[in-house]
């Protein structure tokens, strides 16, 4: 079995906008965490919000990135996103938005206007993730991924099922295209019952509890809003639910082991690149929100 190297908890929470109160799990800009190519993880967990009837919208205004891909996950509520590359929509419950900034993107990402309206839960992950040297300069793009088109997986004995938004499982391919290999999947065990989730030994492996308790491999517990490293090596990972379903988000990928520099949205791989990023979006070289 793949043994847990660690498990954490985010040290604090923050307001992204007025709009995310995100609890940051990893990132590159900190201590690493064995994630690549992963680059940070923001975990929205579940919070009320009330009706908004002012004339504002919560939310991030326009912003850029450059050399990485944003995936943000929505499990309640909804926001609605628009960008320079002319992508935009509605990520609604369920649904993955996938965006790569590639060579330069403006977006912004509010709560939609129905949720806006009416209030109530809401609970996201926002995911970056690492591009090659090679593809930082890719032309930016814009997948949504609606729930209905994200496969899904039953795990033997009824034990619960997987969520695929990207990479694959014994033949059934993610709904993500992506530039290095990787999994991205939600996974939920049933109360009472045990699976056994395994990934190529070529990938590093972490898990981020979003619902319930689980026991991994008999023995590490963790809990909601945890993030767990495994070591990396072959075997799968026993997971347990007890008197409650557990749902859990996987991330694991071939390390892509290069250098990263990052500086606020731009992250590179040396730092010269970054100041010819900072110069590009300076320039307008990144377009616009029309």
């Amino acid at each position: 079995m793949r043994k847990v190297r660690q498990i954490y908890r985010a040290d604090s929470q923050h307001w992204v906008g007025d709009g995310f109160l995100v609890q940051p799990l990893f990132s590159h800009m900190g201590k690493d965490r064995g994630t690549d190519p992963f680059l940070m993880l923001d975990y929205a967990a579940p919070h009320e919000f009330a009706p908004n009837h002012r004339s504002g919208k919560r939310g991030v205004g326009q912003h850029p990135h450059k050399g990485f891909e944003t995936v943000t996950i929505a499990y309640h509520g909804e926001v609605a996103h628009r960008d320079s590359a002319g992508g935009g929509g509605v990520i609604k419950e369920g649904d993955v938005q996938w965006m790569t900034a590639g060579a330069g993107i403006i977006h912004e990402e509010f709560h939609s206007e129905a949720f806006s309206e009416k209030g109530g839960l809401f609970e996201m992950v926002q995911l970056w993730v690492n591009l090659p040297a090679k593809h930082k300069n890719t032309p930016a793009r814009y997948q949504h991924l609606a729930k209905e088109n994200i496969p899904v997986v039953q795990l033997p004995d009824n034990a619960g099922y997987l969520r695929l938004i990207a990479g694959g499982h014994e033949g059934v391919r993610g709904a993500a295209e992506t530039f290095t290999e990787m999994n991205v999947w939600d996974v939920v065990v049933n109360a009472g019952s045990e699976a056994v989730i395994r990934v190529p030994e070529t990938h590093s492996l972490s898990m981020v509890v979003l619902r319930g308790k689980a026991l991994f491999n008999g023995t590490d517990r963790a809990g909601a809003g945890q993030l767990v490293g495994f070591e990396n090596g072959s075997g799968g990972v026993r997971i347990r639910a007890d008197d409650e379903d557990v749902k859990i988000l996987l991330l694991s990928g071939v390390p892509i082991q290069e250098p990263v520099v990052g500086y606020g949205p731009f992250v590179m791989n040396t730092a010269e690149e970054i100041r010819q990023a900072v110069q590009d979006f300076n320039s307008g070289r990144f377009g616009r929100i029309n």
